[in-house]
């Protein structure tokens, strides 16, 4: 049964919803090996018991852009107007470090989340990791649920609901002229599906709820940031960013022209083309010129070469022709994504692009918040359940 066919509560004229539905507030958490997300429906009408029971969560979350000492809402990601289950209302998305769940448990007990919630859905391999302590401390069960199957479901929804969720990088490679483009993704299928977290999953997807995991790597986000800290002693994703976009990978990098002294023409290689990572780390005049910027930033591009290395023989061997690149690896991340870009059209002589999306990293968190809609009553889903 579709949800516009059940009746639901009543209240001074106002429709609030199917009767099975779970109690307020809605939460979706999706707790990774580097950054926790957490999405948070509010509703635009409550009933008075459901105002009595969140307004106090709700005042906190939705009047602060900061909880704690590094918790934060993206507001630019926000969601307006958005109907699950024939209640409407606004998405918002919090993320956080994982290795402060500690703190965040501490915050969450004082300010009442403990007396407000009973069950969170959550995915990720911390769902499983804390689970125990979360019980213990906050009193709240976790259901847990496949992090790829709420990914697929986290992202078909949002793009639903988001016209302009997806896009691409036109001129990638000339800093004057790279823009984002809006893509129209209303016949997705068939696409690859690259998640870049701690590490990488690349999924294919064929159809609504047809994919497979196709292959993956262990250096992703997580190696990007772990080797930042170790090789320029920086403390945050953000800093590393910072200090990626002021170097410059070529002083550290051993390119093509480096071997060949020139472009390598016999298979189309430019001489700009990195040859081999940290290369040049083995003559010392390099190594003692080569600055913390410089080692960002060929992290940076190591990383990212490699994933679309990956990427692009996956998308070769499947037969498909569209990319879709997500993950919270690619917040902020403009150099990753126009490499990306960049690498995509010139192995594949322009016929491929590659896709981003404005809510990297929030879709597994955004599918659990889905599957809460069925835990209540253990109902089964049809397809037309989360409209």
């Amino acid at each position: 049964m579709s949800s516009g066919s059940v009746p639901g509560i009543c209240q001074n004229g106002v429709q609030f919803g199917p009767e099975e539905l779970p109690p307020m507030p809605w939460f979706g958490m999706d707790i990774g090996g580097t950054l926790s997300k957490l999405v948070y429906f509010e509703p635009l009408n409550t009933t008075e018991e459901e105002e009595d029971r969140v307004k106090n969560i709700r005042k906190y979350l939705t009047n602060n852009l900061a909880y704690g000492d590094s918790g934060h809402r993206d507001q630019q990601k926000q969601m307006e107007d958005v109907v699950i289950r024939n209640r409407k209302g606004r998405i918002h998305f919090i993320r956080f470090p994982t290795n402060v769940m500690t703190p965040f448990m501490e915050l969450a007990k004082e300010k009442g989340m403990a007396e407000t919630l009973s069950t969170v859905c959550a995915t990720g391999g911390g769902a499983y990791k804390f689970e125990n302590d979360i019980r213990k401390e906050l009193n709240m069960t976790l259901h847990k649920f496949d992090e790829l199957d709420s990914l697929i479901g986290g992202i078909q929804f949002i793009e639903q609901n988001n016209s302009k969720e997806l896009y691409f990088w036109e001129n990638p490679g000339e800093d004057s002229l790279a823009c984002k483009k809006t893509y129209d993704f209303t016949n997705p299928y068939p696409f690859m599906l690259v998640n870049i977290g701690s590490g990488v999953s690349i999924l294919s997807v064929k159809g609504p709820g047809k994919y497979q995991r196709v292959s993956g790597t262990s250096l992703g986000g997580g190696t990007f940031l772990g080797l930042s800290c170790l090789l320029t002693k920086c403390k945050t994703f953000e800093e590393a960013l910072e200090l990626a976009a002021k170097g410059d990978n070529k002083k550290v990098d051993k390119l093509v022209k480096d071997i060949y002294g020139g472009d390598y023409n016999r298979f189309g290689l430019a001489g700009d083309i990195v040859a081999s990572s940290f290369g040049q780390m083995n003559i010392e005049e390099k190594f003692m010129g080569a600055a913390k910027e410089d080692l960002a930033r060929a992290t940076l591009m190591m990383i990212t070469n490699n994933i679309g290395s990956i990427a692009r023989l996956c998308c070769k061997s499947e037969g498909m022709e569209r990319c879709v690149f997500v993950g919270n690896f690619l917040r902020i991340n403009t150099i990753a994504m126009r490499s990306l870009s960049t690498a995509m059209e010139y192995w594949s002589n322009g016929a491929m692009k590659a896709l981003f999306c404005e809510h990297e990293g929030y879709f597994g968190a955004v599918g659990c918040l889905l599957e809460l809609m069925y835990v209540a009553n253990q109902t089964t889903r049809t397809k037309n359940d989360f409209k």
